[in-house]
């Protein structure tokens, strides 16, 4: 048994060396050159090249030309893009392909800031800088899927709406703030670090809080009259615009 095993493994090797030998020829025929047979002698003959085609490899590119755009859109003032991504579109990706298109999208806005910053060094305006906004856009909506995915699994979990838990409390200030919790090695009432922050206001300060509210409500009033004046006066100037609203409304 060893000796037929050993005859084997003999012939397989002279196999191989005769294609080697055959691929360093220059007079071997060009199927010879392009192919090598590890396969024993008593294996059928193999009639095409491609049934018995062992390897494949694509073009890899990991080099600086993915940080500059394509060559054909050197010196063109206006790029055709598509539209940004949105979050109904995301919602209907899976994981995985959302993971793909983070990294896509991270590749397309570091060859856009690199054509910004070239633009800039040669004092020329930047071919279509709409698609560095889009990128931006698409890979928020992005951030934002993701990030209600894992409050969604969280809530299934664990029952509750943040990362990490916490209560809303009263600074020294008067301030309503959301406080993280936190691991402490000993009791709070004996931590005179965590007892340093004064999760309360004194008295003094309701006066300064009422201000503070009273000076927001301005703020938000001034912003409404502003935007309905704004509006009134486009309406007057496109009154066709005023119709059209309502009739779509409708």
């Amino acid at each position: 048994m060893a000796a037929a095993s050993l005859a084997t493994f003999c012939r397989r090797v002279s196999a191989v060396l005769k294609a080697s030998v055959s691929l360093i020829s220059p007079k071997a025929p060009a199927s010879s050159r392009f192919s090598l047979s590890l396969l024993s002698t008593n294996a059928p003959n193999i009639s095409s090249l491609q049934q018995c085609r062992l390897l494949h490899t694509t073009l890899s590119r990991k080099g600086l030309e993915e940080f500059f755009d394509d060559p054909k859109n050197w010196g063109q003032e206006k790029v055709k893009s598509g539209a940004a991504w949105t979050c109904q579109q995301l919602r209907n990706k899976s994981n995985e392909d959302l993971h793909k298109l983070w990294y896509v999208l991270l590749k397309e806005r570091n060859m856009l800031l690199t054509l910004e910053q070239e633009a800039k060094r040669q004092h020329l305006p930047m071919p279509s800088p709409e698609r560095l906004e889009k990128v931006v856009d698409s890979m928020d909506a992005l951030d934002k899927v993701v990030q209600e995915r894992e409050d969604a699994l969280r809530l299934l979990q664990t029952g509750q709406e943040r990362a990490r838990p916490g209560a809303w409390r009263r600074d020294i200030f008067g301030r309503v703030i959301w406080h993280k919790f936190k691991q402490w090695p000993i009791p709070w009432y004996l931590n005179k670090r965590y007892n340093r922050k004064r999760f309360f206001a004194m008295p003094y300060v309701d006066h300064f809080v009422r201000l503070r509210i009273e000076k927001h409500i301005r703020m938000e009033t001034r912003k409404k009259r502003l935007e309905r004046k704004k509006q009134k006066i486009l309406q007057e100037k496109f009154p066709h615009l005023a119709e059209a609203q309502k009739s779509s409304l409708v």
